[in-house]
């Protein structure tokens, strides 16, 4: 059943129409019906392959206005990394004791930054990591040396993206007690990264779809013109 609110969000939204980002940033705002700071989320479709390694995109970009969420950061080194990574800003720095309370199903947290010297310990871990997209990766800055850079990169607004198996990629890019303004210069900069990591072997339209939505708000279609300047 749909809300009197849905409805009125729903009349407010042209199905027809695809906005600028800019209109579309000011747009979301207008039809939220959450009572909470909702995250604003784009939805980007890609003329690309996943099943073909060089079309998986996979990348990081750092929001100038950051997501709005302050993310968990567990880091996992050795211990002569460990005051650094606590300096940075890490919310839990350590070894063995955290690999032994992922394996009894401990998961609250949202990135895991690990140096490449423990990397091997963390194969066991595959099975409950992998799913919930917490094993570190090189790709995104997550398996490094530098752990501070990486804990103060994620903490200050660093999101990480991957498209997923329908040629999607899905990102928050904020919440809607941001600006308009705000939302289309971090919805800029995310579309950005993408585009600069399309794969020489795409053929066609590469940016093929883009919409913009809060939770439980109807979709709000971008024009792909308007973020192509």
């Amino acid at each position: 059943m749909i809300t009197k609110k849905r409805k009125v969000a729903n009349a407010k939204v042209d199905a027809n129409k695809a906005y600028t980002l800019k209109e579309a940033s000011a747009l979301v705002k207008e039809i939220n019906i959450t009572k909470f700071d909702s995250s604003v989320d784009l939805h980007v479709k890609l003329g690309v392959d996943p099943k073909k390694a060089d079309q998986a995109i996979r990348g990081t970009v750092s929001l100038p206005h950051g997501t709005g969420k302050t993310k968990k950061v567990l880091v996992l080194c050795t211990p002569d990394k460990e005051a650094e990574a606590t300096a940075a800003g890490a919310d839990f720095v350590g070894l063995d004791e955290f690999i032994q309370k992922i394996e009894s199903g401990w998961t609250d947290i949202d990135v895991i930054v690990a140096t490449p010297s423990v990397m091997p310990k963390l194969g066991k871990l595959g099975k409950i990591l992998g799913p919930r997209n917490l094993m570190p990766n090189p790709k995104t800055g997550t398996v490094t040396n530098d752990v501070a850079g990486a804990v103060k990169d994620l903490k200050g607004g660093k999101i990480a993206f991957k498209v997923d198996k329908v040629g999607i990629i899905h990102a928050s890019i904020g919440r809607v007690s941001f600006s308009p303004e705000k939302l289309a210069e971090n919805g800029q900069e995310f579309i950005n990264a993408i585009i600069k990591l399309k794969p020489s072997t795409s053929k066609g339209t590469y940016l093929r779809g883009l919409s913009m939505a809060s939770s439980m708000s109807p979709g709000i279609m971008v024009d792909t013109k308007s973020v192509l300047n």
